[in-house]
Formats: structure tokens, C-alpha cells, sequence
């Protein structure tokens, strides 16, 4: 029996008859409806034509999540008086109102409005893109931007407008960019219409709650046990000042459980949600409490799509854990930010949905504006290989036929590109071929589907799937960070995690091919192909299928080098901790800590740390290694500049990481040339043998450069860098090592560069000549190593010299400076004629006391000039 007056009192059903409208139109719509509208459950059964009005339709609604997925199907079905699963029996079908979720399926033909997650959807419109029987296709929280969901909507785009024109859109969400989304949805013809929807608001007062001390920021899935202290603090505050059920939120389920253990003892029950929880756990929240007051802690699935019933008060840890990837050095892995202002604002409506509330923000309200404006589109900053695989199964490898709101990223595209080209889900022109339809057909990250389908005949079906279903969904931290130890951990285990690891296993098993039958998940793996390995070796090698870049050896202990390049560490390498023998627990190392060769499963970064710390690995051996990647595994020469001179070996590598070297006795020329050209480029041109006269010749050629351009040539550093070959080509043929190049003449081969071909370099001399004659007949050397040309000579020999040399064909003066018979510099002057006139009485006066010897002549225009004392010129 519908429950009519609690559809009546959603306030969505106002804007029913507008989207009615569109959809029986333009044929699709962006709905924009706040919390606690009616959107998510109300708007479904309308457009199905469950609750009486309007043509019977079957409606396909795509949430973001699991349980978002599970919990809108069960308010569906008990709007309609229904229970999922149990509306009709199951030899004649399941009810009207249904869900699939991974792993997971109550629907049947009888079904007409099916919930399913966006993943669900992806693996449906992959098989069937016509979604056959399907009318209307709601994609819901599209605010959210989830990859899942951008790709979907852009596929089903792309079946409206070529395969069913009549197949209905609606994106919903309560905050989006719903000018964005009209216009995707519209396509050629125009903006879709936006349907909006006003709720019932209640009033939500705003308490600021920022720490009293300064926290250390998130960083990787870090965050400061003070911040989560406070957190903590700031619920016992809220339930001491206010009335009601408190939702807390919190960044993942590590944070859960550690406010969790420090508001034991509080006068109210605390109940754990997220995507993890057992199902009867988040029923549970979802059913409201019996009069026993509750604290929900809850990561952002509690964000939209549900309702926790009694909630007044809403205390948020600013904080959101996304998907992020590291693309320098082949990291993908969930990571802390701070919640967006639009997520603080979905946060703070949970509270005022049934009654005025309040929301305790743990942050000043000074850095509210400095927060950013939306959470970042997935498809900015995920990992794209699982969408570069959809695309390429749609059938538009290079996805630039797909409408997205966001283009992705070049680079992370390529990057997805090689990934499935090494793994051979793609060919070389970049199309899915037979086994990449099959990897995404499983339901799994492409480097998963890899593990499963190339370790399946290694280990044995069963034994890969379970591997496999532990890396799909990271195991607690408290089952340590040794994969094989999680395993036979999750194996033992009664956990909610458990039980959905089984199931998982069971379900990647049977995708893989195991008969039905089998033994099933949780045995010991002893018959078939694989029963000799041990559970390590098959966690190893799975992992080491599925992560090949990431196998790494041991520098020291604790401490790794993975084939991408990228340093590794053990958590307690990293935080200089101890290690406590027979401990699996995270942080300690584990039995990893003694392991020469790893498989690296989960990895991340610390803020400012330059070595990955790793998360979750298992211990594998050099030959697993090299079989998990053989495309990294080379052997051949290598000769490179190292650590000052040439090193010629013949080396063999997995990636970055060096197995074995033997040196070289003949190496080749050409790789000797190019290590030596990498020194004198790393190491500069000091490397070669400056002569003085090789120091003036550059200058010279510096000089005629600066004054007159080309055909000169420009011998700065880098620009002599740029062209060594050319000038250093017979020395750097004869060079086998640093030696080599420090007895090579660079005036010599400096030389070369001057323009011979176009018969310029013969008035090189001319132009920027070494020397210059002066009056007393010395030729003196003209110093070019400063802004103008320099000739340093003493006052007496330039007696009856009246205008000062030029070079560069006459365009530049010569800077004289003029020294005192003791080679000290008496004056400066560019001009000589001036200098007589004008400078030479003082320098006379003070000058010719000191050094009697000299002549110093009233007239020096008309004196003769000397390089000798005035007893020799008598004498003479």
C-alpha cells in the first residue's frame, strides 16, 4: 500500500510536473532539488509511474555509491509499502523496486525502478548500450563528479543521439553547475531545461570550532591524532549543548575509529558509518534510533542520497578523502584534502532536514573563504587508466568524441594509454582488443583484471581471485601492512570486511572462469594449478602482476628502490621506529622489514618526503620480479657520466633497479661520445684545459659577438654547451674519460667556431686585436674580459698620443688606463687628448715627487715617449 501522505509531504513533488514536462519534450532535464527534497526516492517512482500518475516506465537510477544505492531502493520500496527483495515471490520475480550493486542483485523483470551504482551502470551500457527495456536513466548527485558518473552520462549522450534518440536523461543533484550540465545534456539542440525544486528549510546555526593549538595538514591518508582529539571534543560539546542525534563527518574509516575509542563512555550510542560498514550497521542509522540518543560518525557517504533520521546536529572535520595520483612516479591512491564550502554546505543540511539545527565546523571561520569553491572533478586528477579502458571499449580510444564536462587531462590520458598497451588491453592504435573487453567486463581496475587473468593459471583461480578481491578494496589497517598476512587474516576473520572480501573473492572467481562448484573462497588453495606456491608467493606474484613498475629491492633496511625509479620505504623505516618481532601490525615493517625483493600494492607519499612509504606489499623473489615485468627487463651496454668521469658497463636492469653489471672493455664509440658530452654539460666547461691564451682568445670572440652579432659566434657557456660537438668534435672522438678532456687545448678548438667559411675570420685580429703598439713602441695586451675593452700601459709611453685607440672596426673606444712608473693606475680615460689638456697637471703634481727618476714634462702632447727612466734617456 503507497504510503501517500509521505509522498505528499516531499517538497520535490511541486516540480514533478515541469520535469514530466521536459522529459515528455526535449526528453531530458538537470533537476536541482536540496536535501531532504524527495529527489532521490520520490522523483524515480513518479517518473515510473508508480505512485498513479503518468505512463508506467522503467527508470534506472545511478548513485555514486553502495550504500546509496542500497539505502535509496529500501525508502523507495517502503514509500510504496514494499520491502526490497520481498514484494513478490522470488519464483515469480523480485517487486517493483529494486538495487544492483557490485556483487549484489535484487531485481528481476518485475523490476521498474532499479537503483544501481554508476560503476554497475558503466558494466551495463558496456554490454548492452542500448539498456533495452530502460526508459528513463536518472544519473543522481551529479555535483559530486565521480569518473563513473561523468563517463556514464557521457555514454548514455552518446546513445541518445545515435542509437535511442527517445531515451529519457535527468541529472539530479542538490548544489551543481547546472548551467554546465544543461548544456551537456542538450547537445546540439540547445540547453536541456533545469527543473528546480525548493525545500523545507530549517534553520542551521553555524558554530566555529577551530583547534586551540595549531595541527599538522593532512597529508596522504595522515591526519593529526590532535585534529581527531578535537573532533572527538567538539562531539561531547555538541551533545552537552544540544538535543538531538549528532552526525559527525570524518575523512575515512581510520579516523572513525579512532574518535570512536575517545568518546567511550559518552551518554549515547555511537554508531560507525561507511562504505565498509555491515549492512545491518547502516540500516540501522538509516531506521532511527528508540529513544536512545546517537552519535553517527560517517565519512561523505552520508554527504547526499540518504537521510539519518533524529540528526539536529552536525559536527565536521573540514576534512575528504579522494583519489589522487602521482603520475612522476606511478603512485595512485586515496589522499586527505579539505572538504570543498559546496561539501561543508551539504554537510550542515543534514541537520536542519526534519527541525532546526546546528553545525559545528572544526575550522576558523577566517579560512571558510580560502576552502574551494567544489570538490575537483575526478577526471582532473584521478588515475584514467579504468576510463582510457571504457573509452577505448566504446570505441573512441582517444575520448575525444565523448561529451564531458571536463576534458581529460593529456597527459595523465597518455600516461592511462601505456599502461593498457603494456598489460594488452589495447593494441598499438589504441583500441580494446578481445582480452581488454574482458578486463573491463570484470569489474575491476584494469591492473587488477590483469593479476586475475594472467595469475589465475599460475595460482589457481580461486587463490588470484582472492588476492585480487583483497587489492580491489584495501584490507583495515589493522591487518598490517604484509598482503599475505592480511589474507590469511581476512580468511580467519568474522569482520564485516570478511564477509565482503568473501563474497568479492567468490565473485572475481566465477568472472574468471572457475567452474561453478569450486571450493570456494577461504580454502587452502590445494588442488590445481599453484597448489605448490605458498600463500606468500601467490600474494606476491599477484600483487607483482598487478603493480609490475612497482616491484622493488632493498637498499638497506627497510628502505627500497622500485622499478618505476621511485624510493620506497617501510612505515617504521620512514618514522625511525622500532621493530617488534611476530608483529603484523601497521608501521612496524612487519615480516617485510628483512625482505630483499618486495611487491609494492599500496604506496603513498608523505608531504616533503622524497621516498614513497608503503602501505601494503608482499615478499617476492628476483625471479617473480622479472616474470611479473618483463617488459621492463633490458640488458645492454651502459656508458654515462658518473660521479666525475666515464663508467662503461654492460648492465642488466629491471626498470631503475640494477640486477647485475660487468664493466666494459670496448665500449662503444658512440655511447663514449655521448657520456662525455653529458659531463661537460652536467659538469661544465671547466673540464677542459684554460690556457691564458685560450681565456683571451674567448673573450675576444665574446666581445666581437656582443659588438657585432652574426657570423660571430656566440661562446657563452651555454651556448658553447649547446654546440660542443661541432667545436670539440676531433677531441671529444679521442676522449674515453675525464682525462682526455682536461688535456684538450679549448683555445685551440675554440678556433674553429670563428667564421673561416664566409673568409671573416681573417679580420678577426683586426676587429678584437691581442695587442695594440703604442707611441714608446711596446705592444701591450688589450684585456677584453670586462664591459669595454682595456689597455693598461704606463703614462710616459703614451707621450704625443692624442686620440685613444678604437677596435671593432672603429665602433669602440679602447678604455686606457694609465699607470704610474710602478705600474699602479694613475688615472682612467677613454679620451687622451681631454687627459693631457685636462687631467695630466694633476697627476704630474702628485705623481713626479714620487718617482724623480721618470720624466715628467710640462707638455706631454709634444714629449717623447719612453718606456725608460730620464738618466737613460741622457745616457742615450
Amino acid at each position: 500500500m503507497i504510503r501517500r501522505d509521505a509522498l505528499d509531504q516531499l517538497p520535490v513533488r511541486t516540480a514533478l510536473p515541469a520535469l514530466r514536462a521536459a522529459l515528455d519534450g526535449p526528453g531530458s532535464a538537470v533537476l536541482c532539488a536540496p536535501p531532504g527534497t524527495g529527489k532521490t526516492t520520490s522523483v524515480p517512482l513518479d517518473l515510473a509511474g508508480l505512485t498513479g500518475e503518468g505512463p508506467v516506465r522503467r527508470v534506472l537510477v545511478a548513485e555514486p555509491r553502495r550504500m546509496a544505492a542500497r539505502a535509496a531502493a529500501r525508502r523507495m520500496a517502503w514509500l510504496l509499502g514494499e520491502e526490497v527483495g520481498t514484494g513478490a515471490a522470488p519464483a515469480q520475480g523480485w517487486g517493483p523496486v529494486g538495487f544492483t550493486v557490485r556483487g549484489e542483485r535484487r531485481a528481476g523483470p518485475r523490476t521498474t525502478v532499479e537503483v544501481v551504482t554508476t560503476g554497475v551502470l558503466l558494466q551495463r551500457l558496456q554490454r548492452d548500450p542500448e539498456l533495452a527495456g530502460v526508459d528513463v536513466v536518472v544519473l543522481d548527485e551529479c555535483h559530486e563528479r565521480h569518473l563513473d558518473a561523468d563517463t556514464s552520462a557521457a555514454f548514455l549522450l552518446d546513445v541518445r543521439e545515435t542509437l535511442r534518440p527517445e531515451l529519457r536523461l535527468v541529472a539530479a543533484s542538490a548544489t551543481t553547475d547546472a548551467e554546465g550540465w544543461a548544456r551537456l545534456l542538450g547537445g546540439a539542440q540547445g540547453a536541456a531545461p533545469v527543473v528546480e525544486a525548493t525545500g523545507v528549510s530549517h534553520p542551521v546555526e553555524v558554530v566555529w570550532a577551530p583547534p586551540e593549538r595549531p595541527v599538522r595538514p593532512a597529508h596522504g591518508t595522515r591526519v593529526d591524532p590532535a585534529l581527531l582529539t578535537h573532533v572527538a571534543g567538539v562531539v561531547r560539546r555538541a551533545l552537552r549543548e544540544r538535543t538531538g542525534d549528532v552526525l559527525c563527518f570524518l575523512p575515512g574509516v581510520g579516523e572513525i575509529g579512532r574518535v570512536a575509542g575517545e568518546l567511550a563512555g559518552v551518554d549515547a550510542e555511537v554508531l560507525q558509518v561507511h562504505g565498509r560498514a555491515p549492512a545491518e550497521v547502516q540500516d540501522a542509522v538509516l531506521a532511527g534510533g528508540d529513544g536512545v540518543r546517537r552519535v553517527v560518525l560517517a565519512t561523505s557517504v552520508a554527504e547526499s542520497s540518504l537521510t539519518v533520521p533524529g540528526v539536529r546536529v552536525v559536527v565536521d572535520s573540514g576534512l575528504a578523502r579522494v583519489p589522487r595520483t602521482d603520475h612522476a612516479r606511478g603512485l595512485s591512491a586515496l589522499t586527505t584534502v579539505r572538504a570543498s564550502r559546496a561539501a561543508a554546505r551539504q554537510r550542515a543540511g543534514r541537520a536542519g532536514r526534519e527541525a532546526p539545527g546546528a553545525v559545528y565546523r572544526c575550522w576558523a571561520e577566517g579560512e571558510d573563504g580560502r576552502l574551494p569553491a567544489f570538490p575537483d572533478p575526478e577526471i582532473r586528477v584521478a588515475d584514467l587508466t579504468a576510463f582510457a579502458l571504457q573509452a577505448a571499449c566504446w570505441g573512441d580510444p582517444a575520448a575525444d568524441g565523448l561529451a564531458l564536462l571536463d576534458a581529460p587531462p593529456a597527459g595523465a590520458l597518455a600516461a592511462a594509454r601505456e599502461v593498457l598497451t603494456a598489460i594488452g588491453a589495447v593494441d598499438g592504435a589504441g583500441r580494446a582488443t578481445e582480452r581488454g573487453v574482458r578486463m573491463a567486463r570484470l569489474g575491476l581496475h584494469p591492473r587488477l583484471a590483469r593479476a586475475l587473468l594472467d595469475g589465475a593459471p599460475e595460482v589457481g583461480v580461486r587463490r588470484a581471485a582472492e588476492v585480487v578481491a583483497l587489492l580491489s578494496e584495501e584490507p583495515p589497517r589493522a591487518y598490517g601492512d604484509d598482503l599475505a598476512a592480511a589474507w590469511r587474516t581476512a580468511r580467519r576473520g568474522g569482520d564485516a570486511y570478511g564477509a565482503r572480501w568473501r563474497q568479492e573473492a567468490r565473485r572475481l572467481a566465477s568472472a574468471a572462469g572457475e567452474p561453478r562448484g569450486g571450493s570456494g573462497a577461504g580454502g587452502d588453495g590445494g588442488r590445481g594449478a599453484g597448489a605448490q606456491l605458498t600463500d606468500d608467493a601467490v600474494a606476491g606474484l599477484v600483487a607483482a602482476l598487478a603493480f609490475p613498475e612497482r616491484v622493488a629491492r632493498a637498499r638497506r633496511k627497510g628502505s627500497y628502490l622500485m622499478a618505476s625509479g621511485t624510493g620506497a620505504e617501510l612505515a617504521g623505516a620512514q618514522a625511525g621506529g622500532g621493530h617488534r618481532p611476530g608483529s603484523s601490525g601497521p608501521g612496524d615493517g612487519s615480516g617485510l622489514r628483512d625482505a630483499e625483493w618486495l611487491a609494492v600494492a599500496v604506496a603513498d607519499r608523505p608531504v616533503a618526503a622524497a621516498s614513497a612509504r608503503v602501505r601494503l606489499a608482499a615478499v617476492i623473489d628476483e625471479e617473480t620480479a622479472c616474470a611479473a615485468a618483463p617488459a621492463l627487463y633490458a640488458s645492454g651496454e651502459e656508458v654515462r657520466w658518473s660521479e666525475g668521469d666515464v663508467v662503461a658497463r654492460r648492465v642488466t636492469r629491471l626498470g631503475a633497479i640494477e640486477l647485475a653489471a660487468r664493466p666494459l672493455t670496448a665500449p662503444d664509440p658512440g655511447l663514449l661520445r655521448d657520456a662525455v658530452v653529458s659531463g661537460l654539460r652536467r659538469e661544465g666547461l671547466g673540464l677542459l684545459r684554460w690556457s691564458a691564451a685560450a681565456v683571451s682568445l674567448r673573450q675576444r670572440m665574446a666581445f666581437v659577438h656582443r659588438e657585432l652579432g652574426a657570423p660571430w659566434p656566440d661562446v657563452s657557456d651555454a651556448a658553447l654547451l649547446e654546440c660542443v660537438e661541432e667545436w670539440l668534435g676531433v677531441e671529444l672522438g679521442r676522449a674515453r674519460r675525464r682525462a682526455d678532456l682536461e688535456r684538450v687545448d679549448a683555445g685551440q678548438a675554440l678556433a674553429r667556431l670563428l667564421p673561416w667559411a664566409t673568409g671573416e675570420a681573417a679580420r678577426f685580429d683586426e676587429l678584437a686585436p691581442e695587442r695594440i703598439e703604442v707611441p714608446s713602441g711596446s705592444r701591450v695586451r688589450v684585456d677584453y674580459g670586462g664591459a669595454q675593452p682595456v689597455l693598461a700601459v704606463k703614462l710616459q709611453e703614451l707621450f704625443g698620443w692624442q686620440e685613444s685607440p678604437r677596435v671593432a672596426g672603429g665602433r669602440v673606444p679602447v678604455l686606457v688606463h694609465l699607470l704610474s712608473p710602478a705600474g699602479r693606475p694613475a688615472a682612467v680615460t677613454a679620451d687622451l687628448a681631454s687627459f693631457w689638456r685636462d687631467g695630466y697637471r694633476s697627476v704630474r703634481a702628485e705623481l713626479r715627487g714620487r718617482y724623480p727618476k721618470h720624466p715628467w714634462p710640462e707638455d706631454p702632447s709634444a714629449a717623447e715617449p719612453t718606456r725608460h727612466t730620464s738618466a737613460r734617456l741622457k745616457r742615450g
